[in-house]
């Protein structure tokens, strides 16, 4: 999960600048088709998060968890890093969005408030224009203080995503609990859930200025900016050559699948009553739960072990009037595995004729981007692509769960709108294999540049890289 990731460093690794020839790596990301290359393009700082192009002058930017904002620029044909905005710039110490409009740079993520028990979102912008000084910073909002916690599963505000009328700006803003159970703070912030400021896509004026968001659904639905609710995580979003907005969301530590929304405004999605078209049994006051009966709960799940899965009879109750939507079904080839519901065992979409809703467990998808210049191959035009975070194989070792097999790879989607259900399905195929703990990708032309995290995995200890993949060109 993208959440389990994220966590600060002892000692921040001085930035790694790529004017030299590129470090040695670890690992080689292998490509599936024979008309993709993949090239190492140069490492980075530990815990980086976010990969964007500037729109005006082309060159490639990224951001780090904390707080770090990275331009690259080609020196004698090779990329040379430099950082231009820090967190006591811009305040955020927990830095997990970032996206341009033009010239203007928008960054977004959380504060530590109350002796690091509560948390504050922000999102700032800045005009990044070719040949000024320094850039000075704009507030667009800050979050009332609401309660954190110290669980992995507090996501925060993350994922940032400009309509393609450049009018507004969406966020995402992740759930702070696994499920919907009560999360306090070590006794602050009893019986907290979450809330107006959690599990939700906002909408904002691209002008937007100095705003304080309240703790109030209500209040926040008459000002316009919550666009659409019960989603767990979005942790990417992006919008397709029609215009229609997608996201990507991770699951919880039940075996429930990883959600692709198509989003549109005042829908409900359906967390935390329902994740992966699955429905979360901790809503029901008689549940007791145990994985020895229950296949889809794991002994070994985090959530499970810190005794988030219990009887729970205060469980809010679904909202009434409320259709929640489905996500976008999986026909496959690839990430269509799942767990039956009426048998526990894992299945292949493509044997049983099962689509999938959207991809397999645990997979944590991510770094959604489509051809929306249509620079691509006939096969590719226009189409969409995503990255699943978690899977595949540890230390050389083939990943003993079913649900795992694959992953931490470069996935293909070839979506297709269903009038009978008024949705989007998708033909889902691995064409590159191989990363550590990517994060994010940005597509340039034919060129998807995607960055990995690089904590301290994997031989990654000094960050991570970014890997140019060159796709098939029209």
């Amino acid at each position: 999960m993208i959440h389990r990731l994220i966590r600060l460093l002892a000692i921040v690794i001085p930035l790694v600048s790529s004017g030299q020839p590129p470090a040695q790596t670890t690992n080689t990301p292998k490509s599936l088709r024979p008309d993709i290359s993949i090239t190492h393009f140069m490492k980075v700082e530990p815990e980086a998060v976010r990969i964007i192009q500037h729109p005006v002058t082309k060159d490639i930017y990224y951001t780090t968890f904390f707080g770090d904002v990275i331009q690259i620029k080609m020196v004698d044909g090779q990329p040379t890093s430099h950082k231009i905005i820090s967190a006591e710039d811009h305040g955020i110490t927990r830095l997990q969005g970032a996206a341009f409009n033009k010239n203007t740079l928008f960054l977004a993520g959380n504060i530590n408030v109350n002796n690091n028990k509560g948390n504050k979102g922000r999102m700032v912008r800045y005009e990044i224009v070719p040949g000024e000084s320094k850039p000075t910073m704009t507030v667009v909002f800050n979050t009332v203080e609401y309660g954190a916690n110290k669980t992995t599963f507090d996501h925060g505000w993350n994922a940032l995503e400009i309509s393609p009328d450049g009018k507004y700006i969406f966020v995402n803003t992740g759930a702070r609990t696994d499920h919907g159970e009560v999360q306090d703070n070590g006794g602050a912030y009893p019986n907290a859930r979450d809330n107006a400021l959690t599990a939700k896509i906002f909408r904002f004026p691209i002008h937007a200025k100095d705003l304080l968001l309240p703790d109030d659904v209500e209040k926040l639905k008459a000002e316009g900016y919550i666009y659409a609710e019960g989603i767990r995580n979005a942790y990417d979003m992006a919008f397709d050559p029609k215009g229609n907005l997608f996201a990507v969301s991770n699951s919880g530590d039940y075996d429930h699948p990883e959600d692709m929304f198509w989003v549109r405004q005042g829908r409900h999605y359906g967390f935390p009553w329902l994740m992966g078209g699955i429905e979360n049994p901790q809503q029901y006051p008689d549940y007791q739960p145990n994985p020895d009966t229950d296949p889809f709960l794991s002994k070994f799940a985090f959530a499970w072990l810190m005794k988030y899965f219990h009887n729970d009879p205060d469980y809010p109750k679904k909202p009434a009037g409320v259709t929640f939507s489905p996500a976008v079904q999986n026909l496959g080839p690839d990430a269509n595995e799942y767990r039956d519901r009426k048998t526990g065992l894992i299945m292949d979409g493509d044997s049983t004729g099962v689509s999938v809703g959207t991809f397999n467990a645990h997979s944590s998808p991510l770094a959604l981007v489509f051809d929306n210049k249509k620079n691509l191959s006939k096969e590719y035009k226009g189409d969409g692509f995503v990255i699943r975070y978690a899977g595949g194989p540890r230390n050389g070792v083939a990943n003993p769960s079913a649900l795992r097999r694959q992953g931490k790879d470069l996935l293909h989607l070839d979506m297709t709108y269903d009038k009978a259900s008024d949705n989007y399905k998708v033909k889902t195929t691995r064409i590159v294999e191989g990363f550590i703990s990517p994060t994010d990708a940005v597509l340039a032309g034919n060129e998807l540049y995607i960055i990995e995290y690089g904590g301290k995995q994997g031989g990654n200890k000094a960050g991570g890289s970014i890997w140019k993949v060159t796709l098939p060109k029209k």
